[in-house]
């Protein structure tokens, strides 16, 4: 029941009526309710969150039911002010502001200065079907023409770094993670709180290039040439209206019926596909396509190559590779297209170009929805718009700090015994190690869901957790969302409604063995969630595990299926149509295992790695990865812009498999066994692919060193040191040095964790962060800080041993290696050994190490050296707590200040603040000056040794 209307209230609404009978405006406890004269949106609720964040709900019709938020947690503040102009009204937040149109409901939001940073261009929201309800698609188009940097919208594989222009499709997959929340570097963000398929930029979405292209075919005709061939031998060539081999479905209806081109005839022999004819438009500009592939293609427009080989991938995990090509009216490019399929996919997509304005624009377009609903959250830095998201969403919590030591994994460890022998082998050759993890298919080939382990693999699952503890190192364990339907898991569910059918009654198969019947559960309420935990608690939880890998959380019910048939078999849910909530599965599938281990575990902390995320997922304690990315050079080069956008996103946990999921057979020998999906394993490969792979490994271990989580995992060739690198070669010193590198990191890195649940700083930060006012900074999409003070540039090219490395602001940069101190705000080709990443701290940082260890909590005790980068005055704060409870909640932390003054040469240490139970009151600290030609990596240097009890120090430089 609505509460009475004040008089003040009826007042402030009749105030806000004209004789021109413009809308109306009526205050509520929440902020306003503004019911503009025309457009679609037809009444726009707006409340005061906190001072500086205000929520926009807009519909269509009054009465239409909201959806409930499944990514927003925060609550009206009640603060605020209403005043009416004579055909505006304002809501005063206190540090934001929204001025909304009485006319036709257009917002201004202004930031704390009083200065508008957010306009509406339009919004609107219209009539939509789905599955034979009603309901709407919402849009909204904000600061047309704007040359603002924007960032964020999750983790995508398309090294994008500024957003202004690009188009992304928020739709999950294995490896594209989609988060409507985007900020702009005025400093404000828009969360789009909306659960659907979501277009950021164009609304249209990309369509065959035959939608909008005039394709012609070598004989004149309308289409493309296509030849296909088997072994070089021209088996046939016809004419094709597109290249549309996307999906599975595709390549069933669409591929040759020729015996010759059969799956039968083919297997074990190379099979190639060339297309050739020309691309037209009657639309001059620069026009976007994008080349979803998986296997080995080659592009060439005009006869200039825009991908090769490099850009393989898996024959079951293709993507998009984009690029940008001019049309001149009526006038054809050349189109040349050579695909080496095994069994893999192809397509190629359009998008018309648009007027500039629009293009530079911040757009969001959902498919479904109820209504409009979104969030402006404005702050004086990104960082505080990060926090802002935190607080609308959920603030992520402190990860264990074994989080952050090194993860150690495979597709798959097949027994209990190869497990333990792994980790035996790391701790017998002191490779310093905190985690193991057990993949999937633990269980017996037809009890998926079932939670129970083969026996015959796995006799003593008990016996193996305990031994890992035993070994001071933990267990994470891959479940899934999937279920057989002969389990008593999938009966249970089912018979409450939760699990999806479709897949079931269509009597559709997976890969394993002669292949299962399977589907996924719904999570759209409380009790399905406890169900799922419930029955997952006694086989796992109570066996003392101490993470949960929640693998195909996007959820993938059927692997390269068109979006209309995953729409089929992802509904209905407990909240309607699937279509509405698609992309929010991940957020509330963590919350099933969180919200159990909360309950069960109520003093610990936990950790959840998932493969997809969605808003609020990093209230879960999960940790996102970027999925089954290929092993190549293009795929590790594509990491670098996702994992910094992830943080840009609002999650600060994420990593990345090491070397890449799966590899090209050239990189695979006879000794690689069978893969998943019953795929084909083992190529020949050669002294030079050997020696690729393994500087591909090499490189991307150092990128892995400098990631959130640094984390070891693939299928076919193994990755575990031993396996990966010779005994006694320089790869092997190599990798064990950027390893041992890691630990000694270990409290600037747990510092930095802190900061990202205190501050909402990312640990993987973007430049844009630190260096606001750099415009060449803002765009660089390789390079990223790693906390606040390390630069890293990892080396993304085959036989590379330097690169191009931009130095941010105006700052002096040191060389960690050489100790070269070179000026901010230039570009420069900086040597890149083999052995050596480009890496470099800025002056006036402090950065604090500890000696290796083989566990994070090994030596807790343990002299830190504090690293002091000497050109600037600079400050840092040491974190330190418990490391496993959630004891710091209530406070039981520490915060040890450290400040440095260059002109004095001094550092002084500030009193502790704050305590634990088993905190270390007494220490050494190492204090070592870092000057122009000191190398940081010389752990022997000279320096200044002090004992510090909790009470201020000033230490002298030498």
């Amino acid at each position: 029941m609505s509460p009475p209307l004040s008089l003040s209230m009826l007042a402030a609404t009749l105030l806000a009526t004209t004789a021109s009978f413009a809308g109306t405006y009526q205050q509520t406890p929440t902020g306003v309710v503004v019911r503009p004269d025309t457009g679609s949106v037809k009444e726009l609720r707006l409340h005061a969150i906190t001072e500086s964040i205000i929520q926009v709900v807009g519909v269509d019709d009054p009465a239409r039911p909201q959806m409930a938020s499944l990514m927003a947690v925060a609550k009206p503040s009640g603060r605020f002010t209403v005043t009416a102009g004579a055909d505006a009204v304002t809501l005063d937040a206190g540090k934001a502001s929204a001025q909304v149109s009485l006319n036709d409901g257009r917002v201004t939001f202004l930031d704390a200065q009083g200065v508008a940073v957010l306009t509406t261009a339009r919004a609107d929201i219209q009539p939509v079907m789905v599955e034979g309800q009603p309901y709407v698609a919402p849009s909204a188009q904000f600061n047309r023409g704007t040359t603002e940097a924007f960032y964020g919208l999750g983790q995508h594989q398309n090294a994008q770094m500024d957003l202004n222009g690009e188009d992304v499709e928020l739709r999950q997959h294995n490896m594209d993670i989609g988060i409507p929340f985007v900020l702009s570097d005025r400093n404000y963000g828009v969360l789009w709180d909306n659960n659907a398929v979501t277009r950021f930029g164009n609304p249209q979405r990309f369509g065959l290039a035959s939608r909008d292209l005039t394709l012609t075919a070598l004989d004149g005709s309308s289409g493309l040439t296509a030849k296909y061939y088997v072994d070089e031998q021209l088996i046939l060539t016809r004419v094709e209206p597109d290249i549309r081999y996307q999906f599975l479905s595709d390549v069933s209806k669409y591929w040759p019926a020729d015996a010759a081109l059969s799956k039968a005839a083919t297997r074990g022999r190379k099979v190639k596909v060339v297309w050739e004819g020309t691309a037209a438009s009657d639309k001059p500009g620069l026009h976007k396509m994008r080349l979803f592939a998986s296997d080995y293609v080659t592009l060439k427009v005009d006869g200039k190559t825009l991908f090769d080989h490099g850009i393989w991938r898996a024959n079951w995990n293709g993507w998009y590779n984009n690029f940008e090509q001019p049309f001149s009216k009526g006038k054809p490019v050349g189109l040349h297209v050579e695909w080496r399929p095994t069994s893999g996919l192809i397509s190629l997509h359009h998008s018309d170009p648009e007027p500039a304005a629009d293009k530079h624009s911040l757009r969001f377009a959902s498919e479904a929805g109820t209504g409009l609903n979104y969030y402006f959250i404005s702050a004086d830095s990104l960082q505080g718009v990060i926090r802002g998201y935190h607080h609308v969403t959920g603030i992520p919590p402190m990860m264990p700090k074994w989080a952050y030591g090194f993860w150690q994994s495979r597709q798959r460890y097949r027994t209990q015994a190869e497990l333990l022998g792994v980790l035996k082998t790391y701790r017998a050759n002191r490779w310093p190690i905190d985690n193991i993890v057990q993949d999937w298919f633990y269980w017996p080939e037809d009890q998926w869901g079932s939670h129970a382990f083969d026996a015959a693999r796995f006799p003593d699952p008990k016996g193996m957790v305990d031994e890992v503890h035993r070994q001071h190192a933990r267990l994470m364990i891959s479940i899934w969302g999937k279920f057989y339907p002969t389990t008593a898991n999938y009966k249970e569910l089912d018979a409450k409604g939760y699990m999806w059918r479709r897949n079931v009654e269509l009597g559709m198969k997976d890969w394993v063995g002669a292949g299962h019947l399977n589907s996924h559960f719904s999570p759209y309420n409380r009790q399905a969630r406890d169900i799922f935990y419930r029955q997952m608690k006694k086989p796992l939880v109570d066996l003392g595990f101490d993470a949960w890998w929640m693998d195909n959380t996007e959820p993938d019910v059927r692997s390269n299926a068109s979006p209309e048939e995953l729409a089929e078999l992802i509904t209905p849910t407990q909240m309607g149509p699937g279509a509405l909530v698609t992309n929010a599965y991940a957020t509330m599938a963590t919350q099933a295992v969180h919200d159990g281990l909360k309950h069960d575990r109520p003093d610990l902390r936990h950790f959840i790695l998932t493969r997809s995320g969605f808003g609020g997922v990093q209230r879960n304690a999960a940790a996102l990865w970027s999925g089954d990315v290929a092993g190549t050079w293009d795929s590790l080069y594509k990491q670098i812009a996702a994992g910094v956008q992830t943080g840009f996103s609002g999650v600060p946990n994420w990593t990345h498999d090491i070397g890449g999921y799966s590899q090209e057979a050239r990189f695979q020998d006879k000794s690689v066994m069978g893969l998943q999906e019953n795929r084909a394993a083992g190529g020949v490969r050669t002294a030079e692919d050997l020696k690729e792979w393994q500087e591909l490994n090499q490189r991307w271990w150092q990128f892995g060193t400098f990631s959130p989580l640094m984390r070891s995992h693939g299928e076919g060739v193994k990755r575990e040191i031993h396996e990966i690198s010779p005994e006694g070669s320089a790869m092997r010193a190599n990798m064990v040095w950027f390893l041992e590198l890691r630990y000694r990191l270990m409290p600037y890195i747990y510092t930095a964790a802190a900061d990202s649940h205190y501050e909402g700083a990312p640990i993987m930060r973007g430049l844009a962060l630190d260096f606001p006012a750099d415009a060449a900074a803002k765009k660089i999409a390789d390079q990223y800080l790693f906390g606040k003070s390390m630069l890293v540039a990892p080396v993304t090219r085959y036989g590379a041993t330097s690169r191009a490395v931009y130095f941010p602001g105006t700052s002096t940069w040191y060389d960690i290696w050489t100790g070269e101190a070179v000026k901010g705000g230039q570009t420069r080709t900086m040597a890149a050994p083999l052995d050596q990443i480009p890496l470099y701290v800025k002056a006036g940082a402090i950065v604090p190490m500890g000696p290796v260890m083989q566990y994070v909590d090994e030596k807790p005790d343990a002299p830190l050296t504090i690293h002091v980068y000497t050109g600037a005055d600079g400050s840092y704060s040491l974190y330190e707590d418990d490391g496993v409870s959630n004891s710091y909640r209530a406070g039981q932390y520490t915060r040890i200040p450290f400040a440095y003054d260059d002109k004095r040469a001094e550092v002084t240490i500030g009193p502790r603040f704050g305590a634990y139970a088993g905190m270390v009151t007494k220490r050494t600290f190492n204090i070592r000056f870092i000057k122009p030609g000191d190398s940081t990596v010389d752990f022997d240097a000279p320096a200044v040794p002090v004992t510090y009890s909790g009470d201020r120090i000033v230490v002298k430089g030498l």
